[in-house]
């Protein structure tokens, strides 16, 4: 099912204004073809970031649920393993998680990610892009952040999305897609 969305968040400030596709928890799931949500959120360092930065450029955007556990660990390293090969093909990455600016630093120095980190505590971004939802662990329903990867092109179009995906292994599935 198709519907209009349309956000205006908080500290981390998403709109979507476009057509998206929705499942049955209502969370809005992007497609190829689909505007990216705009954002703006701080990094690590505490400054705010903006999707309005990337404009003209490529960008890979990937959510996390939080900052030093195993799985995230793997993604967020296995990006800094493929950092020069997404720059060389024109990318940028940003990581995502509900994690403080703070934490996020920690996380980066700790593990030498060669991106910036942005923190979404509220969950407003990752609610714009569809990476917050309905999660299922051990028989127990809960909101969390799906762990989600996107490639936006130059002109702020979806260029792939990824929802529900395993940390390892997933990096070099984008990197594929982002040769294509």
């Amino acid at each position: 099912m198709r519907r209009a969305a349309s956000f205006a968040c908080g500290p981390s400030r998403c709109d979507v204004g476009t057509l998206q596709h929705m499942t049955s928890s209502n969370t809005i799931m992007l497609e190829a073809g689909d505007p990216a949500p705009t954002f703006s959120a701080p990094d690590q360092t505490g400054t705010t970031r903006t999707s309005e930065e990337f404009t003209g450029k490529k960008l890979v955007i990937y959510f996390y649920p939080k900052a030093f556990t195993p799985g995230c660990t793997t993604e967020s390293c296995d990006f800094r393993d493929r950092h020069e090969f997404f720059a060389a093909a024109g990318y940028s990455i940003l990581g995502v998680s509900p994690d403080t600016p703070g934490k996020l630093a920690k996380f980066k120095d700790e593990y030498d990610l060669p991106f910036d980190l942005l923190s979404d505590p509220d969950h407003t971004m990752a609610t714009a892009f569809g990476a917050y939802g309905l999660k299922k662990n051990y028989g127990k329903e809960y909101m969390g952040i799906i762990r989600s990867t996107f490639t936006i092109d130059d002109e702020g179009t979806i260029e792939s999305a990824w929802y529900n995906v395993r940390a390892k292994g997933h990096v070099e599935r984008v990197a594929t897609s982002a040769t294509g």
